[in-house]
């Protein structure tokens, strides 16, 4: 029974990984997008590509996950599916509502949450919390600010005095380039944070050793094909919402902004962070806009968008809270994600049929 468990944990994990894929899609392209540096489709299939790739080119941050935040011995396959629940959930809603918020936190708040409800606050590491996913999640998108701010002010000054046409083609190829790497660094840090997950699932089933967990090539490769297939899908509502609805962008900003969102995600990568794409790309679109002018910015969708941040971690940590607690009544064991699974379809439909009744009735004759 333990044997489908794992099964259905991995798959539930590869699902949140395929979710993370086309609710950050945004995060890569958007920027290209908007400033028709690159073609809708061909946007989102090179940054597919680059994402896949990516996920090939360090293991920190599935290391982070692994071991850093929570006491991998005492993790069980219910705990890990709880989590993925709660990662899940948030993503679909805030994809709904067309908020780019966090995957990697929503994965990190939905485990915790779980572990909460099912062992109590003594097997959660609070210094890897605070001091590798709460304090970056602050700091990161701060300097991602600040470092767009300034690249565009240094390239509005170096060329300041020559021909709009001729400027706006060159920087239309470096975000060819900026946007490429902005991917690869997308690859590399949130494709991990599925691996981490998987990895503690392994863990869980007795499969690889608790004292020094490793990732399998087979988890990096699944992870990586599942994220680049979400990418490839498109979050199209969080596109519209980090392409335009923050700022209308020029070719510039659109470089300024990748660069900065880049370069702050491959450091933290480097340093094993499991930093929020969306956070940093985020605040390098909002501070390459504020530079210019501050009245570009519109602050009330950022605002919005910094109140799903603050949420992400705790709505994520209560449904996988709330899941786990219902997968223990069930019984635990292999039925009690079953029943989660059907309490989730249950809802969904739920909401869908809610959400239709009105216009249904609008267009029944009088």
């Amino acid at each position: 029974m333990s044997d489908l468990l794992l099964v259905l944990v991995v798959a539930t994990a590869l699902a949140f990984d395929y979710t993370n894929g086309f609710h950050d899609t945004a995060n890569v392209v958007a920027t290209s997008i908007s400033t028709r540096a690159l073609a809708p489709k061909v946007a989102v299939a090179l940054a597919a590509v680059l994402n896949f790739v990516g996920a090939f080119l360090s293991l920190e941050v599935a290391a982070t996950i692994a071991k850093g935040i929570v006491d991998s011995g005492e993790i069980t396959l219910q705990i890990v599916f709880a989590g993925l629940i709660g990662a899940i959930v948030w993503n679909l809603v805030t994809w709904w509502y067309g908020l780019p918020s966090s995957s990697s936190h929503a994965l990190i708040g939905g485990v915790v949450g779980a572990m909460l409800v099912a062992v109590g606050p003594s097997h959660i590491y609070g210094d890897g919390l605070l001091g590798k996913v709460v304090i970056p999640a602050f700091v990161a998108p701060v300097l991602a600010f600040a470092v767009g701010g300034i690249a565009i002010l240094l390239i509005y000054r170096i060329v300041g005095r020559l021909l709009p046409g001729p400027v706006t083609r060159g920087f239309r190829l470096g975000q060819i380039a900026s946007g490429s790497l902005l991917a690869l660094a997308h690859g590399t840090n949130d494709a991990q944070k599925t691996m981490g997950v998987i990895t503690l699932a392994l863990v869980a089933h007795g499969s690889i050793s608790a004292a020094d967990p490793e990732v399998p090539f087979w988890v990096v490769f699944s992870s990586a094909s599942a994220i680049a297939l979400g990418t490839y899908s498109g979050g199209w509502r969080i596109i519209r919402t980090m392409g335009s609805k923050i700022i209308k962008m020029d070719a510039a900003q659109g470089f300024a902004a990748q660069g900065s969102g880049a370069a702050v995600i491959l450091a933290a990568t480097h340093a094993g962070f499991p930093l929020s794409t969306t956070h940093v790309i985020s605040g390098g679109v909002v501070g390459a806009g504020a530079a210019k002018r501050l009245s570009a910015v519109k602050w009330g969708v950022a605002g919005n968008m910094a109140v799903a941040w603050v949420l992400t971690i705790p709505a994520a940590g209560i449904t996988g809270g709330v899941a786990y607690g219902i997968s223990a009544l069930a019984g635990g064991g292999t039925l009690g994600p079953f029943v989660v699974l059907a309490v989730l379809a249950l809802v969904a439909v739920v909401l869908v049929r809610a959400r239709r009744t009105p216009a249904a009735l609008a267009e029944e004759p009088a």
